[in-house]
């Protein structure tokens, strides 16, 4: 957890999506994450968390439904989503946390 609380206290916008790897409606969301971190560069960022590898981090968070997407900044939640998203959405949330 302490590795997380790390990755999250950055000034850039952390997008996380917590999905699971056998799941085919969290897979669909891989081209749209692509998507986002190519438009956003260096000025934020796209981690992906698989559930089943990071139980302990997905429990402390309740996230319960797949893809549930987040975004960080300055180690707090500014935003939350479950369910696909498209990227035009998602960049524009990004955006929104520059700055």
């Amino acid at each position: 957890m302490s590795k997380f609380g790390e990755l999250i206290d950055d000034k850039l916008p952390l997008l996380l999506v917590f999905f699971n790897a056998e799941e085919q409606v969290s897979n669909s969301m891989h081209p749209i994450l692509k998507d986002v971190a190519a438009a956003m560069g260096d000025r934020g960022k796209v981690i992906k968390i698989d559930v089943e590898k990071n139980i302990k981090l997905a429990d402390a968070l309740r996230v319960k439904v797949l893809p549930t997407l987040m975004i960080y900044k300055l180690g707090e939640m500014v935003w939350r989503q479950s369910g696909d998203q498209d990227a035009n959405t998602l960049i524009s949330l990004m955006q929104d946390h520059l700055g």
